[in-house]
């Protein structure tokens, strides 16, 4: 049997480049097509090339930008498997740069889409990034015990700064979110994901490639762009730790995420790449575990040493939701996949990798300045 040979895009960022290790591991031949873009890549090591020094020197490496004419089509030689990962990443960022965003998360997928539907090609399996994002709220019960399907709060609410969600019978309680949950984005970073990932679903389905979309919550660990202020909360909070800043926390800070590991991300991606299940679904890749953003903030504080609280804000930023965690169930029962690591475990190795990184540039102030000037925190 022919080896097969994966496709990464996006496959020198942060999640794709440990799913390029994680196949290359499993045996597959890997290409790796990336942009290296100066806000994911520019202040990481980069060899002469411009390509980051941590990428693994087996892969294939492409650099090419899958807006341009010819590229993705060029990069399908030999291809079997496609891992699409390629995309602008930021709630707060996509708010402002609605162009661009939509250009890159839903244009990019619409070119690769034409591509598979018009030209030869040997694609029998594909697996695209989508996002916990597209939720909008996560779930919730009522006093009752019933599921209830929470609105997104609205602007007189937050101005009020009552930032639990309610309805006529009082509070309501988080519970885990299931992939039947209606999908109410509340961002354009969160609306080109669903787009993005019904389009793929749609195709694969017309063209009979298996596909899997994977709903990603808040992955973390290493080589994550520590200098990118669009990123995940916790590369954010150890950008403001390590120059003795404390974290900026929107609203009051208990708001609840999942936060899951890249490991056990890129190995969902590649378990799902290996099977010969024909599936075309949508899964949910978290850790299934709750945590709030306070205690993110605490926890990071106390992993690198420094004596610092978080300066919880008390402020809204548009785009943002209350609660969403992971119901993981789904994911487990039909691709088998391995229990998520352990929350404190995980932190203390993106610690550990921290150290000997390149000191980020703390650009979070920057951003939020931005966001302010553009009306998007109340």
């Amino acid at each position: 049997m022919a080896k097969k040979h994966v496709l990464v895009t996006g496959g020198a960022g942060f999640i794709g480049s440990h799913l390029v290790d994680d196949l290359l591991g499993r045996g597959f031949e890997v290409t790796v097509l990336d942009a290296l873009l100066p806000q994911v890549h520019a202040d990481g090591e980069l060899d002469e090339h411009g390509w980051p020094t941590y990428l693994n020197p087996a892969a294939r490496r492409i650099k090419g930008n899958l807006l341009d004419d010819g590229v993705f089509e060029a990069a399908l030689d030999g291809v079997t498997h496609l891992a699409h990962l390629a995309a602008s990443v930021g709630v707060g960022q996509s708010m402002t740069n609605i162009v661009d965003y939509t250009r890159n998360n839903v244009m990019t997928s619409a070119i690769m889409l034409e591509v598979l539907s018009k030209c030869p090609h040997t694609v029998e399996r594909i697996a695209v990034a989508s996002s916990m994002s597209i939720y909008g709220e996560g779930e919730y019960r009522d006093a009752d015990g019933k599921r209830v399907a929470a609105s997104l709060r609205t602007r007189e609410q937050l101005q009020d700064k009552a930032w639990e969600l309610e309805n006529a019978g009082g509070a309501l309680e988080p519970i885990p979110t299931s992939e039947t949950k209606l999908l109410e984005p509340a961002s354009i970073y969160a609306v080109n994901k669903r787009d993005h990932e019904e389009m793929f679903l749609a195709v694969g389905r017309a063209l009979d490639i298996p596909t899997v979309a994977l709903r990603l919550f808040n992955a973390y660990g290493s080589r994550q762009a520590l200098s990118n202020p669009y990123t995940g909360v916790a590369a954010i909070f150890i950008s403001r730790l390590l120059n003795d800043q404390p974290p900026l926390v929107f609203e009051d800070g208990e708001q609840k995420r999942d936060f899951v590991h890249v490991g056990d991300v890129a190995n969902a991606f590649a378990t799902v790449l290996e099977s010969d299940k024909r599936v075309w679904d949508v899964f949910n890749v978290g850790s299934g575990n709750a945590i709030t953003v306070n205690e993110i903030a605490r926890t990071l504080a106390r992993l690198l040493h420094k004596n610092i609280a978080p300066n919880v804000l008390e402020e809204y930023r548009i785009g943002d939701i209350r609660h969403c965690f992971a119901d993981i169930s789904k994911l487990r029962q039909v691709f088998d996949i391995a229990p998520p690591r352990d929350f404190e475990g995980g932190m203390q190795e993106l610690i550990d990798w921290v150290r000997v990184a390149k000191k980020p540039v703390d650009k979070t102030e920057a951003s939020l300045s931005e966001l302010r000037s553009s009306k998007l925190v109340v």
